[in-house]
């Protein structure tokens, strides 16, 4: 756990809560020549509309994949924090691009439909498994990347509530964090005042989960990896218009959901997510075995639906978290069947020869 200064911090904080507005500058000059001598223009409303689309949820799946043409100058970094997605995300959806020099008119798949994760549809869900925020509103669902804990310092799995929004917030760096800069010959000081060299970025939001927050960062490259000391990073352009979204007591929980299947209209969709950009046969192992539990769990608790083994197999053998249709619920057809009718025809469907 980090940021115990919140203690301290948030009384502070809390006698800027009925405003947490940006002073806007009025930004009116005196128009030249004309009949528009003199006049200014109105102030400017700050954009606080999401950064992300809101997906209408159909069933257990939302969104849709989209495309994206590369210029020469871009990487999945650049592309990442201009369209709100994750660098980790942006790699396993496309083998075989170079991240750092993707070229001029390369097609890049953006990865934005998804399975939901096994939560509650309610407020925010985060998965750590995907690097990824899912806000649930009235309309859909929105989905942001994140940057997470790592493994020596990872992100709790709890259920919590957002307690405080916070807007320029300063950092003040537990002894823990001083004690690392101090061992690799660096000085950290006992705060960092709010602007560019602040690792909680432009604003945050306090969570119940003592000495954790959702914030922005300094450092964009980052977002939607494991990078943080257990807090969850968003782009700064994303959290600025997030907190004027989320209320106060919003439930927040988190989760690991590496392997997620669900129901659309019938058919059954999965989404394998590897940890890492490397795919060690470890990994790939463990997933295997994971799918095989759940699929199976999957098809215990709903009768009916069948599902193609080889798709499955390539689903994890690529662990890329696009969804896979890998089966679908089968209609029953014979429903005017006498039991007797039945009973004499009991292997009217191929045993177990395509299917999982």
């Amino acid at each position: 756990m980090w940021l115990r200064w919140l203690a301290v911090f948030s009384l502070a904080q809390s006698l800027m809560l009925p405003v947490l507005q940006a002073a806007e500058s009025l930004e009116g000059v005196a128009a030249k020549g004309g009949d528009n001598a003199g006049e200014t223009e109105s102030p400017k409303a700050p954009d606080r509309s999401p950064r992300v689309p809101t997906f209408p949820v159909q069933g257990d799946l939302a969104g849709q994949l989209a495309v994206y043409e590369s210029s020469y100058e871009d990487t999945f970094a650049a592309i990442g924090n201009r369209l709100a997605l994750g660098y980790l995300e942006l790699v396993k959806a496309n083998p075989g691009v170079d991240p750092w020099l993707p070229g001029e008119g390369t097609t890049i798949t953006l990865p934005r439909q998804y399975v939901l994760p096994d939560a509650r549809r309610e407020g925010i869900v985060i998965n750590l498994a995907e690097y990824r925020l899912y806000y649930f509103t009235g309309a859909g669902v929105q989905v942001y990347p994140v940057g997470v804990g790592t493994s020596e310092n990872p992100s709790p799995l709890t259920d919590a509530k957002v307690t405080m929004p916070l807007e320029s917030p300063a950092w003040y760096p537990p002894a823990s964090i001083r004690a690392e800069y101090e061992a690799s010959g660096d000085y950290l000081p006992r705060m960092i005042p709010a602007g560019p060299g602040n690792p909680l970025g432009s604003h945050a939001l306090m969570l119940s989960k003592e000495g954790y927050l959702i914030h922005g960062t300094n450092k964009q490259f980052g977002v939607g990896m494991p990078v943080s000391h257990g807090c969850f990073r968003m782009y700064n352009e994303d959290i600025s218009r997030f907190v004027y979204q989320v209320e106060k007591g919003t439930p927040v929980q988190i989760v690991h959901d590496a392997v997620k299947i669900g129901l659309s209209e019938g058919e059954v969709w999965l989404e394998v997510h590897r940890p890492h950009e490397e795919y060690p046969r470890e990994d790939r192992d463990r997933l295997w075995q994971q799918v095989f539990s759940e699929v199976e769990a999957f098809r215990a608790s709903n009768p009916g639906v069948e599902v193609k083994r080889a798709t499955i197999e390539l689903a994890v053998d690529q662990a890329d978290g696009i969804p896979t249709m890998i089966g679908e619920r089968v209609t029953q057809m014979a429903a005017d069947e006498t039991v007797d009718e039945k009973a004499s025809e009991p292997e009217s469907r191929p045993e177990q020869q395509l299917y999982f």
